[in-house]
């Protein structure tokens, strides 16, 4: 995969996250994919998902599909 300018792009964390570090953070940069870091590293890398994934990925959460006690 190519790289990803992520220079300048607004991130956004989960509105549960109540201001803690400890946090996944998205970006939505409108190019068909979705990068995401570790709030506790932003200078560090973002792995990238195509937009459909992603939003796969946030159903099945909101579906239970994943088990917080995983």
């Amino acid at each position: 995969m190519e790289q990803v300018d992520l220079a300048g792009v607004t991130w956004f964390k989960s509105s549960h996250s109540n201001g803690d570090a400890n946090c996944v953070e998205a970006a939505f940069i409108g190019s068909g994919i979705v990068p995401v870091r570790d709030s506790k590293d932003p200078d560090g890398p973002a792995l990238v998902f195509p937009a459909d994934a992603w939003s796969a990925f946030v159903a099945g959460v909101r579906a239970g599909d994943f088990p917080a006690d995983c």
